[in-house]
């Protein structure tokens, strides 16, 4: 238990030193979204009836900045602590593979959260956004957070280089955020679109967090929050094996 603390605290410490880089960076670039894509649209599109496409926004930025940056944490500090060479300092210590995997993924998950919760507390003084069904909203925060973060875990396994984990990030889950419904409902797409939104999980995450504050959503919460917590339970029993084998941590 004290190895899994103290291995939390690093990675805790690691993004909290940097604050402004990996927490108010974020939360800039979302408010920067809302702004442009606000005043552009709100005059042309209702993507729920009676709600307003500004309102509609604010907590699929903040969802998207969750899962952004829990992936990105894992991933980065993996990838680096590689790269460095100081990875062995987390090897030597006589952690568990669960203790690993679960020190990782709770400070991808605390960083998620952390710029989710700035996201709104920044939009709370230009929009008003209802809290229909707050239980709900926190369930899809920690599942989402926890499969990117469990994904950024995967990808910083996987890379050695720099140019391998942009390419993960960039080819990967940038277009899979972006086309999950973050601007948009799905209804308002082609049919042959429509389908094909489906078959991404982040959308899930999008739609069934949405749930949480408009108590409206394209698909139901149930099918959303079943497929998402399968998803992190398909990808941590992976990881999980992949630490255990040392995948490209003992060479």
């Amino acid at each position: 238990m004290t190895g899994f603390y103290t291995l939390f605290y690093k990675e805790w410490l690691r993004f909290w030193k940097v604050s402004v880089q990996t927490v108010l960076a974020p939360v800039l670039t979302a408010m920067l979204y809302l702004l442009v894509f606000a005043h552009t649209l709100r005059g042309h599109v209702e993507a729920y009836p009676g709600i307003g496409y500004t309102t509609f926004l604010v907590p699929g930025l903040a969802m998207m900045a969750v899962l952004q940056n829990a992936f990105a944490n894992s991933s980065s500090s993996l990838m680096q602590s590689k790269m460095q060479g100081n990875i062995v300092f987390v090897l030597l210590p006589p952690l568990s593979h669960r203790e690993f995997f679960l020190a990782y993924l709770l400070a991808a998950v605390a960083r998620g959260l952390l710029v989710g919760a700035g996201v709104f507390a920044a939009t709370i003084a230009f929009v008003d956004v209802p809290v229909a069904h707050p239980v709900w909203a926190v369930a899809y925060a920690l599942a989402g957070s926890a499969v990117m973060g469990t994904l950024g875990i995967i990808a910083g396994l996987q890379a050695d280089k720099v140019d391998q984990l942009s390419a993960f990030q960039n080819f990967i889950v940038l277009p899979l955020t972006f086309l999950s419904g973050v601007f948009y409902s799905i209804h308002s797409l082609p049919p042959f679109w429509q389908t094909l939104s489906h078959f991404n999980p982040i959308f899930y995450m999008i739609d069934g967090f949405r749930y949480g504050f408009f108590g409206q959503a394209d698909v139901s919460p149930w099918l959303s929050l079943t497929i998402v917590t399968s998803s992190f339970l398909a990808l941590s029993l992976l990881t999980l094996s992949l630490i255990r084998s040392g995948y490209k941590l003992r060479r």
